[in-house]
């Protein structure tokens, strides 16, 4: 797919179908890499924050500290999204000496835009789009051009206990103009009015590299409505996949507007 026409996508698919948001309780995207369906509701401010740890191999190793994903709906169908990450990056030599280095991965901003609600077959279904930005990061981790991502998320209920969510899409790592194309599939699990649950497989495929798969899962509590915490972790299934990760986190909404 060529990054030029990722614009003229969005538009097209955004005037498909109206989506019926309900306020329920606060649905996040977080803890699992699926991201799900739904839109945030029509002015209301919503934040996702996260720490996680992930071992790459033997000698690296990852810290998020945090990473923040800001949502605000502006319609029933349309959120804008803002991602942050402060990055820690961990080397552990062979003589046992350590070397740390700590920096803003490149920001992204980007929009959730809602195509087509739950009916029979048809999933509920939402398209994300992402633009890394280079220069908003520290000068150690910014990426030579724009970096665009672009998914389909869906989500299919079986039971009131039981629901399946997957997404399928392609990005860029703002270095080559290769795509790398991702997938995931997390089947989710209500196990009461406080606690969900989930596992699922997700990873990518990129042209002329190894691929990646991956396996985690995790919990969810509801504080209140409106405040849920979560824990999640996970292991690669492929040799190039990280070797473990493991992840916490908080997500909160506050209405800002009649």
């Amino acid at each position: 797919m060529s990054i030029k026409i990722i614009p003229i996508f969005i538009l097209l698919f955004t005037g498909i179908l109206p989506a019926q948001a309900q306020l329920e309780k606060i649905d996040a995207d977080r803890p699992d890499q699926t991201d799900g369906p739904v839109i945030t509701p029509k002015k209301w401010l919503q934040f996702e924050m996260g720490f996680s740890g992930q071992q790459n191999n033997s000698t690296e190793n990852n810290f998020f500290l945090p990473t923040l994903l800001t949502r605000y709906g502006i319609s029933k169908r349309i959120e804008l999204r803002l991602i942050t990450s402060v990055k820690r990056f961990l080397y552990t030599a062979p003589s046992g000496n350590s070397s740390y280095s700590t920096g803003l991965d490149p920001v992204q901003i980007g929009a959730k835009f809602a195509l087509f609600e739950e009916k029979k077959w048809i999933p509920k279904t939402t398209v994300l789009f992402h633009l890394t930005i280079p220069v908003l990061a520290s000068k150690k981790l910014q990426a030579d051009k724009l970096a665009p991502s672009i998914k389909l998320s869906m989500q299919h209920t079986l039971t009131k206990m039981i629901g399946i969510g997957y997404n399928i899409g392609a990005q860029w790592d703002g270095f080559s103009d290769k795509p790398t194309w991702i997938y995931t599939f997390s089947p989710g699990f209500s196990f009461s009015e406080k606690w969900d649950g989930y596992i699922e497989v997700y990873g990518s495929l990129a042209k002329d590299e190894a691929a990646q798969h991956n396996i985690d899962g995790g919990l969810s509590y509801y504080i209140t409505k409106n405040t849920r915490i979560d824990i999640s972790s996970g292991f690669g299934l492929s040799k190039e996949s990280p070797v473990w990760f493991l992840a916490t986190g908080i997500s909160m909404r506050f209405k800002t507007g009649k």
